[in-house]
């Protein structure tokens, strides 16, 4: 499978699925993409795009995070589901079903999140279609579902017995076929 990732510079990327310890906990593993090229995660691209605009929102997003690692899980509640296609199991994370930051990730039950990239979607934007940002964040997220899944069924990646941890090839090139 051939990606083309790009970002603000359009360089070509090489990412690694990593566990975030700090929202990680007893009851879901929360997960984000590192680019290996810049040392910085799409979860913390997420946030620096937004912090200024949406700050509330990023604090509550960040709360939810705390709460879904340490005392809920991923309740199905806390997302926007089937924003992918069948059973990719892409969502969108939001701090209130009415707010309008969306956080793009891939949810497995309710052990396991992958943080993604996301934008606020404005009320002129009635899909996220009608948005670069949201449309980049959500169908990188669908092709690298697609990629796990591809790597699960080869034996290359597998989830722990409980669900909480991806172990194996975690490494990813855009450049990959």
């Amino acid at each position: 499978m051939k990606f083309i990732i790009t970002f603000a510079k359009h360089n070509q990327m090489k990412y690694r699925i990593v566990k975030l310890t700090n929202f990680s906990g007893k009851e879901a593993s929360v997960y984000t993409i590192k680019d290996l090229s810049t040392n910085e995660t799409l979860f913390d691209q997420f946030i620096k795009n937004n912090l200024s605009s949406s700050s509330r929102e990023i604090k509550n997003i960040l709360i939810r995070l705390q709460t879904i690692g340490n005392e809920t899980g991923a309740r199905e509640h806390f997302f926007k589901i089937k924003e992918g296609t069948l059973g990719d199991g892409v969502c969108a994370l939001y701090d209130k079903p009415k707010s309008k930051l969306r956080l793009y990730c891939i949810r497995y039950g309710m052990n396991l999140i992958i943080l993604g990239n996301g934008a606020p979607k404005s009320k002129q934007i009635r899909t996220f279609q009608d948005d670069d940002k949201l449309t980049e964040a959500n169908y990188f997220l669908r092709r690298l579902s697609k990629e796990i899944k591809d790597r699960t069924t080869a034996g290359e990646i597998c989830f722990t017995n409980d669900g909480m941890d991806l172990e194996g090839n975690l490494n990813f090139y855009d450049d990959e076929n």
